[in-house]
């Protein structure tokens, strides 16, 4: 018997947000990431004399009988749309590397229940398949760009992509898929210095520019604490070359602080789940591209989904089994905390 019509856990939160990663692939080889690059590895190394994993091993991808299909997605998505999750936001790996990555959108728009439909991508693809995502029924976009200059970009990425990634900002932006969203992840040593410029190039060009805490995810398990530059500072620094007014939000659980300018057009926040935790309010489950089912983002336990797509199991079992492992769902990450331990699997794996 179905207990509830909505997703809660035993902290008393509602499960509002979806995240769906729809392969473990990616075309870019970032520092914070999948840190497989020369340049990262002579980073890291400088820095981190013992590093547990100097010449991390080439992450074997899943296969694709492994993967959810696009009618096994929209099947959990329908389910827990009945659940009351309404935002569904699309990751990787690189989504756009998923063949025919816009009929999966075009289905799951099509989903009752489901309010807002997002993807986040390294944006290499997009020029590629932006209309058709668009006019698929993706309502929103974020990007990654860590960098703007050019040798800058390809250190932390592996990939001389910066042309690609401004030029879908532009053409994302052409398309009327307004506010669009920009993330950099900030490392302390690699790219803090371009704090300022990438502020003035989101005021520049009207975009919402998210600074987020390098958090310890990374395949190489070279994540260390002195590498993070606390939103605070980042705060500090922005306010010192900007006039910024805070933006006041209704939604607890959102995870950004945001701040306008004053004498501009864009916005900036700051997402820091490392020296600012905002688990309390999180209202987020993830479901990786082999069908796991995850409560947080450093999860050391997941939950096979995809076993139970593929043994027969009936709407309503679903639905209990979604309600079961929501009820599971982590007060707080470790992160700084002596018992802390990163995931198994990187980002990449996990999905954004």
């Amino acid at each position: 018997m179905i207990r509830a019509k909505v997703l809660v856990d035993s902290h008393g939160r509602t499960l509002r947000d979806l995240r769906v990663s729809i392969t473990d692939r990616c075309n870019f080889r970032c520092m914070y990431c999948l840190p497989e690059t020369e340049a990262a590895q002579n980073f890291y190394r400088g820095r981190w004399a013992n590093l547990p994993n100097a010449n991390p091993i080439k992450w074997q991808w899943q296969p694709k009988s492994k993967l959810l299909t696009f009618e096994e997605i929209e099947r959990v998505v329908r389910i827990a749309a009945e659940l009351g999750i309404q935002k569904i936001r699309l990751t990787g790996g690189e989504p756009l590397l998923r063949k025919d990555v816009e009929q999966l959108v075009s289905l799951i728009a099509k989903v009752p229940g489901i309010e807002d439909l997002a993807m986040t991508t390294n944006g290499f693809l997009f020029p590629e398949k932006g209309k058709a995502l668009r006019d698929a029924g993706l309502k929103r976009i974020s990007f990654s760009l860590d960098s703007l200059d050019r040798a800058n970009f390809q250190k932390m990425t592996g990939r001389d992509g910066l042309t690609e990634v401004l030029e879908s900002i532009r053409f994302a932006q052409e398309l009327g898929m307004n506010p669009v969203k920009v993330n950099a992840v900030i490392i302390r040593g690699i790219n803090d210095h371009e704090i300022e410029a990438l502020a003035a190039f989101a005021r520049e060009r009207d975009l919402s520019m998210r600074f987020i805490e390098f958090m310890p995810l990374d395949s190489a398990h070279a994540w260390k604490k002195e590498f993070v530059m606390p939103g605070r500072e980042i705060l500090e620094r922005l306010q010192r070359s900007h006039q910024l007014q805070p933006i006041v939000s209704d939604n607890p659980a959102e995870t950004a602080r945001r701040w306008r300018f004053s004498d501009g057009r864009g916005e900036l926040g700051l997402i820091s789940p490392v020296s600012e935790p905002f688990c309390g309010h999180c209202n987020r489950l993830r479901l990786t591209a082999d069908g796991k089912i995850r409560t947080c983002l450093f999860s050391v336990t997941e939950h096979d989904l995809r076993e139970r797509l593929r043994s027969g199991a009936s709407d309503d079992e679903l639905n209990e089994y979604l309600q079961s492992v929501a009820w599971q769902k982590e007060d707080r990450h470790h992160i700084g905390e002596a018992d802390f331990v990163a995931p198994e699997r990187s980002m990449s794996c996990i999905g954004g």
